[in-house]
């Protein structure tokens, strides 16, 4: 009979209560930013429990972590997992922490069997993957990968002005490095991320496990609509050109369009308005607002787009104001290989856990990491879909099971 090692529920949770006490709004939620003291002594937690299991750790020129436990054959490419620390003001407990922890614990339990598997295993941890501080999310990955260097870090700036250059270097790192420090694909032989779901679909299914196929691709536009501002008391409204009413109609008519796309899994988001001048007795000269779009069927994405974009047109006509539809950014669809979902399946039904497979509608380091390396993503509940609040949160039993998976599958792959 095969005995199957599991991992210690009891230490991650110490690894998450500790964790989280590093904390900027202690009472609102959890704010540990990257590179500030909250920050640090998350690290110094983190990187005395790598040392305590006696793995070789580097820092590289952003802050990211790589604890390295060899392996039999220390020239063999690593088996790496891990997510990141950092969140969003008053964000939750468990967004980025679970993965980590749950990375950290995996290799624990290995180091404590004695067990040597062929492969090294690496637990990584991700600088600045929300972009709270500098607007440039997952910035930790993409340096690691390649995507973006020293200059690109000192364009990048916090709402002070500050870079994330010069933040990276008064935190001791030194951005200069990055260039040398760059992942090669010869390196690592497969990435796992095990993440809180932050959406609805497993707690609803009453499901612990989700087993991530494919992760959707983002297109982010910014609309600005211009009028005439005028006296809200003394313009009669048929001779109005009121750019609030346009971006008004344009906002309602988003979530229909979403849901006629032939994909069935297309969603738009407008989650942020500006109105100018932003005062009650004014009819407003200018609105702007933002559009969250995406998919993992990206001719669906594009469609909608195109819909979002005709509509745009059309109500800026009917109301005699003009607009503009400005892209501001994106990424593609990732469809996680096959033979990687396929083994944490296998895993799963090995030790009897229950799971889905599925779509995430939220980006991930793993996106970044699937440029150079096989990925594979677990998924494990958020109680009420709940996520980047201080209500988020996930069952223990629900992460144990999770974390059990990520075990299971690291040392396959480090086989």
């Amino acid at each position: 009979m095969v005995v199957l090692l599991t991992v210690n529920i009891g230490r991650i949770r110490r690894d998450i209560e500790t964790i989280c006490a590093f904390n900027a709004t202690p009472g609102y939620g959890y704010t540990r930013f990257s590179y500030s003291r909250e920050d640090a002594l998350a690290r110094e937690y983190l990187l005395e429990e790598c040392s305590k299991l006696g793995l070789s750790v580097t820092v590289d020129g952003v802050g990211n972590i790589r604890a390295r436990r060899e392996g039999e054959d220390p020239g063999a490419p690593s088996v790496m997992a891990g997510s990141h620390i950092d969140t969003v003001l008053q964000g939750g407990k468990f967004d980025g922490l679970a993965g980590t922890v749950g990375a950290l614990e995996a290799i624990r339990t290995i180091v404590e069997a004695d067990i040597r598997l062929k492969h090294p295993v690496e637990l990584v941890v991700f600088s600045e993957e929300e972009g709270s501080n500098f607007s440039l999310p997952l910035a930790g990955s993409k340096a690691m990968v390649g995507r973006h260097g020293p200059e690109d870090l000192k364009k990048a700036k916090s709402p002070g002005g500050r870079s994330m250059y010069e933040a990276a270097k008064n935190a001791g790192y030194n951005p200069d490095d990055l260039p040398f420090q760059v992942l090669r694909p010869e390196d690592v032989k497969a990435m796992l991320e095990l993440h809180i779901e932050q959406s609805v679909v497993l707690d609803s299914q009453g499901l612990p496990v989700g087993i991530v196929e494919a992760i959707a691709a983002l297109r982010l536009f910014e609309m600005e609509i211009s009028g005439v501002p005028n006296h809200a008391g003394a313009t009669p409204m048929k001779l109005r050109k009121d750019p609030m009413v346009a971006a008004a109609r344009v906002i309602a008519k988003i979530r229909d369009l979403a849901r006629e796309t032939p994909s069935g899994t297309t969603v738009g988001t407008v989650g942020r308005i500006f109105c100018e001048p932003n005062v009650s007795n004014v009819i407003p000269g200018k609105v702007r607002f933002t559009l969250d779009a995406r998919d993992v069927d990206e001719p669906s994405l594009e469609g909608f787009v195109q819909a979002v974009r005709k509509t745009l047109q059309e109500e800026s006509k009917s109301q005699g104001v003009v607009s503009e539809m400005r892209f501001l950014g994106g990424s593609k669809a990732v469809f996680l290989p096959p033979e990687i979902t396929s083994l944490i399946e296998s895993t799963a039904n090995e030790r009897e856990i229950p799971f889905m497979r599925m779509n995430s509608g939220a980006g991930h380091d793993s996106c970044l990491l699937a440029t150079v390396t096989r990925v594979g993503m677990i998924f494990v509940p958020s109680i009420g879909g709940r996520s980047h609040v201080p209500e988020e949160d996930t069952r223990y039993e629900d992460l144990e099971r999770g974390c059990n998976l990520l075990l299971g599958t690291l040392m396959k792959l480090a086989e």
